[in-house]
């Protein structure tokens, strides 16, 4: 019984590392690709780029729904439903016969990846209750993230040897064996909530997130009137959303999560770590290339080192107990605040090995807080809600990244990569002090109450319970 138990908790395990490998896969391992898809398919102009474009808009305004929805009709089984998709649609890519073919099935490949994530945290957070999950999700973190030091540089090679197709290729025996993998592992749901699904909730958060994500990933080029518009729009429907929430009896997102301040914490310095990630990932290798002169390949090859460290990040975290998240976190800010001001002073330096040394401590930093955010707010909430957890969670960081991405690129365009790059280090560099400051700050005000009120120190009980009613 117990080899059984075992089995189906390593099969969990393996199912999220693999899906989220292939998720991570897809985000990075096709932009050196674009210039070879654009000739293998004839397509002109600027819409190759919505072979990237597609795939993380549906992403990002699916994964608030597609947790709670986990909760309500089985986490495994919408995690393998999203293994399902995303394997069927990386054939469809891989067999695409014209740029809008290739641009819808990458589409649903974004319905795949929405999935997946938020069911799969949840789902390995149950199967490893009381067996340290969040050391579980840590390590399936860290394998997955592997993606993200070997995309860039393995996608480009993949298309020089073999083709582009063999970027999708390469996703459909990886979401086959995560099918299963994750079969193995027991079925788990909201059992005390009705099987009912508040549709307009849904489709107004839905719509809400699908105009920010549109923004955020094309509004800089707009004209005015488009480009103020859709935010506005946005910020409507979402208000909208929040109205229908607390009036409906069985909300997608219940309103109490956001009065449970240590998820709240949380995942605002998630956001912030994850902007200063993807901001990393996005200067640093444009930074090799515009100032220090390196072809695209010797970049790619000595990028590794940051985009390893942050892979290794994961396990890391993974080893935090809850209590201590908050300090830990504050202390990678602070320590990714001062690999920031290495990369701009290493640039004006011109100090290549200290340049490249930043960006390594940088990424182990924002790393270890990215993944340490999605490890612990698994935790600290309602067993039975936690798909709603780490749909809002991935939400608001994914989020906030891309905005941080959209003013980095908007900048770049009028000024260049190297004023862009001082600029943007230097206030990531202050905004990541001051959350740091903040969350240290809360943390210890919050430990001291704790004290007052002789809270009892058991380190199995679960530390910060979600409060509040509905």
């Amino acid at each position: 019984m117990d080899t059984t138990i075992e089995r189906a908790r390593r099969g969990a395990l393996l199912g999220l590392a693999a899906g989220v490998f292939c998720i991570q896969w897809d985000a990075f391992a096709l932009n050196l690709a674009l210039p070879q898809i654009r000739h293998d398919l004839d397509a002109g102009g600027t819409g190759v780029q919505w072979v990237v474009s597609s795939y993380l808009l549906t992403t990002g305004m699916l994964m608030l729904g597609a947790g709670r929805l986990a909760d309500l009709f089985g986490r495994r089984r919408l995690f393998v439903l999203g293994l399902v998709v995303f394997g069927a649609a990386s054939t469809l890519c891989a067999l695409a016969w014209s740029l809008p073919a290739l641009v819808a099935f990458r589409a649903v490949q974004g319905v795949g990846a929405s999935m997946i994530m938020p069911a799969g945290l949840s789902l390995v957070t149950h199967v490893y209750a009381g067996h340290r999950p969040g050391r579980a999700i840590g390590w399936a973190l860290g394998l997955g993230g592997a993606a993200t030091a070997c995309g860039p540089v393995a996608g480009g090679w993949l298309t020089e040897a073999l083709s582009w197709r063999a970027v999708f290729w390469l996703n459909v025996p990886l979401t086959a064996l995560a099918v299963l993998w994750s079969r193995r592992a027991a079925e788990s749901r909201d059992d005390g909530a009705p099987r009912h699904l508040d549709w307009p909730g849904l489709l107004t958060a839905t719509a809400g997130l699908g105009a920010l994500a549109l923004f955020l990933d094309r509004g800089s080029g707009w004209p005015l009137l488009p480009a103020l518009g859709t935010p506005t729009a946005a910020v409507l429907l979402l208000v909208l959303f929040v109205r229908i929430q607390r009036d409906s009896p069985h909300p997608v997102v219940r309103l109490a999560l956001f009065r449970n301040l240590p998820y709240v914490v949380l995942t605002l310095t998630g956001a912030v770590a994850n902007t200063a990630l993807v901001l990393l990932l996005f200067l640093v290798p444009l930074s090799l290339q515009s100032e220090w002169g390196l072809p695209a390949d010797e970049a790619g090859a000595a990028f590794l080192a940051p985009t390893a460290a942050i892979a290794l990040a994961g396990p890391l975290a993974g080893r935090v107990p809850p209590r201590r998240a908050a300090p830990v976190t504050a202390a990678c800010l602070t320590v990714g605040a001062v690999a920031l001001g290495g990369l701009a002073g290493a640039a004006a330096l011109g100090r290549y090995e200290l340049y490249l040394a930043s960006a390594v401590v940088g990424g182990a930093a924002f790393g270890t807080a990215n993944a340490l955010t999605l490890v612990i707010t698994q935790q600290i909430v309602e067993p039975g809600r936690a798909g709603e957890a780490s749909g809002v969670t991935k939400t608001v960081i994914t989020v906030a990244a891309g905005l941080g991405v959209t003013l980095s690129g908007a900048a770049t365009q009028r000024s260049g990569p190297s004023q862009t790059g001082q600029a943007a280090l230097t206030a990531l560099a202050a905004g990541c002090l001051a959350a740091a400051l903040a969350t240290a700050a809360w943390h210890f005000r919050a430990a001291r109450r704790r004290e007052d009120a002789h809270a009892p120190e058991d380190g199995t009980a679960r530390p910060w319970p979600l409060r509040g009613r509905r």
